[in-house]
């Protein structure tokens, strides 16, 4: 039997193997036990009117998500807030994460623009958890508009920065083919980097949240306070009507 045609079928099945096991053995860091969080889509917040807003249907196709919440609060003394809330609680093969999609990418692929600001990154403590929000103004036409995002792995924060399409998206403000600008930018390869370093587990159900507030009717400041202060009302009212989640093994 001539053994040398075995070879190459051999090694191939060999690498396939073993990178379909090897990702379960690299990602199996121990979890510290840490509070959780999970926050819920809760519309019944004193002191504020809510309004759904209907997703576009292809926003749902990108995201796969189990559930979607998107709508408007207003207050009695007239302030804004929108929020958008995505939940996926069970993995999916070959689907990319609720992640991938920030505001960096959707908001100024729709024409609105980046207004550098400080911090783009801010931590909030939402009940017994610090978490940190992406923080950007965006401007469209005359309106402007301060949004804060993050991120949830097992009811604790995404263990990376969700900037990952934010140098792409100031530069292709400029000029420049995005695709070829997301090919070559570092930030996302120094993500991806350090997840694999780090060997911090990224299975698990997963929350993207997304807050936003219009800045002209009352300033920048006043806008962060607002952002700020109704992120504690939904995580006071998501401890009474949400499990807490622990984050499960595996990449």
């Amino acid at each position: 039997m001539n053994y040398t045609k075995l070879i190459f079928p051999t090694v191939l099945a060999i690498a396939v193997l073993v990178g379909w096991t090897f990702p379960a053995f690299w990602y199996s860091k121990p979890i510290p036990d840490h509070p959780s969080l999970w926050l819920a889509p809760n519309t019944n917040i004193a002191g504020w009117i809510y309004e759904p807003i209907p997703i576009n249907k292809s926003a749902e196709a990108v995201l796969v998500a189990d559930s979607l919440s998107n709508g408007e609060f207003k207050s009695d003394s007239g302030a804004l807030v929108r929020l958008f809330m995505a939940d996926r609680k069970t993995e999916r093969e070959n689907e990319i994460g609720l992640f991938v999609h920030t505001p960096d990418r959707c908001w100024t692929e729709a024409g609105w623009k980046i207004i550098s600001t400080v911090p783009d990154v801010i931590h909030v403590k939402v009940g017994s958890v610090v978490l940190p929000f992406e923080r950007r103004v965006f401007e469209f036409a005359d309106e402007q508009e301060l949004v804060y995002f993050a991120g949830l792995i097992g009811g604790q924060p995404v263990p990376f920065r969700l900037d990952h399409n934010l140098s792409v998206a100031m530069r292709r403000q400029v000029g420049g083919n995005s695709t070829l600008l997301r090919a070559l930018d570092g930030t996302v390869w120094k993500r991806l980097w350090r997840s694999f370093a780090s060997r911090e587990p990224l299975r698990g159900p997963k929350q993207f949240v997304r807050l936003s507030a219009p800045i002209r009717s009352m300033g920048l400041e006043q806008s962060d306070r607002l952002l700020k202060a109704f992120i504690e009302n939904l995580a006071r009212a998501s401890e009474q009507q949400t499990p807490r989640y622990t984050s499960a093994s595996g990449p």
